[in-house]
């Protein structure tokens, strides 16, 4: 009688979970039928805008800047203002299109998507309600913030690379270019595009049954094992989902392959250039055939090593490149590689449940606790008088962040100096953050880019460590990150800090700053960064004016009572 009352109970949850999966599918493809074209329209239209109404900007600032920067001879500068029509035609072409894309997968995806996550809460009934509410007003909201992310990288982003590359220093190489390469250039990037572009479609889509075949293996296996993203039964829905549009997945990984072979047949121009070679041109496009194929062989856990030929194009090895080293450091970090990836591919290793998945920090993680310290940080230097509301001011009207950049660049430098201090005074393996949010190799974010900020960051550290700072060399420290150039606001400034004696020892704290105020520099190019600083700096802004206010209160509380004494 308990066996078949269990075995009662187990038809009973296949059959809820076959229904809710099916309840989900059908709630997910309505919102999407519904949410979808508004949201779609609203990413496409304002991408779209965007990249029209700037774009004669664009060509305006591009034309200026390469006229005028000290970074390139007379023949190399006359050589890209020929390519810049071609340049740009690519850059509407392929914007226009990757928007398109992104605007239907976007606004058709999200609300399917976010009926399974529903599952995640414990109680029936706020499953049902978010199974049907989550992803409608979300969904659009989440198109505005695209579009303006997508605003500020074409406008804010893109304008500050322009201005450094303008105002780079003389003392930086000088890049040249002979007049005898200009035809190996032309020639090297046709080929490239001739060669790499049906190549690589030719191995994606030869290799895509077996990624597909394979996926779904991996994904019944778990499902069938209990393993991975099936672990939990709460999980189990979003899972089926994976199953079931796995084949849409394997067709983005083939047209991202023939997407990303053409700015890799294009690279070639850059090998000739870099290498002054056309031999080296041809070997290039003929290797990145032979990485691809390796590539896709390697992730798909298929025989080893490649059938077509793979020449050096490289005079140094990649193996041989230089690491990013600290005297007395047992630690080497390698430099990231300057070629352009071959494919993203979906993974097909053991996948990890949501337990595990837990102890990895994520990206979101890292930029709440990066724009919360700022915050933090800049409210006390608020209360201090440091920094004044007339310089939070300055920043929202500032059109680029370098003419406000005691916030835009010192407040997160300052904020930054501080996270590697409290990293090293603590002894950490990687960077202590707010709330106890330790980030190093082992639980980081398996990110490229984040790969490019944080092995130079982690180098840094490891440098600040070594020299070991006193006290007043860290105030200085202070000093030069939070106020740059402005020497007025450094010397009015005083919180102990002196300048050293050893002019070695100067000239490395000065370094560090610089190195500091490059890392933050970079970061605040990126898209979602402008946006979320921005909001801190608003919230920067309330949190001044209510202190005045209350100060007003209580100086007009003050005179009140003393003329009731009276």
């Amino acid at each position: 009688m308990d066996v078949g009352n269990s075995m009662q109970g187990d038809w009973l949850k296949i059959v809820y979970v076959v229904f809710a999966f099916c309840s989900a599918l059908f709630l997910g493809a309505l919102k999407g039928l519904l949410v979808g074209p508004i949201a779609a329209l609203i990413l496409i239209t304002g991408n779209v805008g965007v990249i029209l109404g700037l774009l004669p900007a664009h060509i305006a600032w591009t034309v200026y800047t390469i006229i005028r920067t000290n970074r390139f001879d007379a023949p190399l500068k006359v050589a890209i203002l020929i390519a810049l029509p071609a340049l740009f035609g690519i850059w509407l072409a392929l914007s226009i299109a990757g928007s398109v894309i992104v605007g239907i997968g976007y606004g058709f995806f999200t609300p399917w998507v976010s009926a399974f996550e529903a599952f995640r809460h414990q109680n029936q009934s706020k499953r049902f309600f978010h199974c049907v509410v989550d992803g409608t007003w979300d969904t659009v909201k989440g198109s505005c913030t695209m579009v303006r992310d997508f605003a500020d990288l074409c406008f804010h982003s893109y304008l500050l690379y322009l201005k450094e590359v303008r105002e780079s220093p003389v003392s930086n190489e000088l890049r040249t270019l002979r007049l005898i390469h200009v035809p190996g250039l032309i020639i090297v990037g046709l080929l490239g595009l001739i060669v790499d572009i049906p190549s690589y479609a030719i191995i994606a889509l030869v290799k895509s049954p077996y990624l597909l075949f394979k996926g779904w293996f991996r994904l019944i296996h778990d499902l069938i094992s209990r393993e991975g993203p099936f672990l939990e039964t709460v999980c189990i829905p979003i899972a089926g989902l994976t199953i079931l549009f796995w084949p849409i997945v394997v067709l983005g990984s083939v047209l991202l392959a023939i997407f990303s072979s053409f700015f890799i047949g294009l690279y070639g121009s850059v090998i000739v250039y870099q290498e002054r070679s056309f031999r080296r041109g041809v070997a290039y496009v003929i290797a990145m055939v032979a990485e691809f194929d390796e590539y896709t062989n390697d992730w798909l856990y298929l025989r080893e090593g490649t059938i077509f030929p793979r020449p050096s194009y490289r005079k140094k090895s990649g193996s041989e490149l230089p690491e990013y080293s600290v005297g007395g450091i047992s630690g080497r970090f390698s430099s990231t590689s300057g070629e352009p990836p071959a494919m993203l591919m979906p993974n097909l290793v053991r996948s990890v449940s949501v337990r595990e998945a837990i102890n990895e920090v994520k990206m979101v993680q890292i930029w709440t606790n990066v724009m919360k310290s700022c915050e933090i940080s800049g409210k006390e230097l608020l209360e201090a008088g440091i920094i004044t509301p007339l310089d939070l001011c300055e920043w929202l009207k500032a059109k680029t962040g370098n003419e406000a950049a005691i916030i835009g660049v010192g407040l997160p430098c300052y904020c930054f100096l501080r996270t590697l201090l409290n990293s090293i005074r603590s002894s950490s393996n990687g960077l202590l953050m707010l709330d106890d949010v330790e980030i190093n190799h082992q639980n980081r974010p398996k990110d490229k880019l984040l790969d490019w900020f944080f092995n130079p960051i982690m180098v840094l550290k490891e440098q600040i460590r070594v020299i070991k700072l006193g006290d007043n060399e860290v105030r200085l420290l202070e000093k030069l990150v939070l106020f740059g150039s402005n020497t007025e606001r450094m010397d009015a400034w005083e919180n102990g800090s002196s300048v050293p004696q050893n002019s070695l020892r100067a000239a490395q704290i000065e370094g560090i700053s610089r190195r500091m105020v490059g890392m933050v520099r970079s970061a605040s190019k990126l898209p979602t960064y402008r946006r979320r600083f921005r909001q801190v700096v608003k919230d920067l802004m309330a949190h001044a004016y209510e202190k005045q206010d209350i100060a007003k209160c209580s100086s007009m509380r003050s005179i009140s009572c003393s003329q009731e004494q009276v």
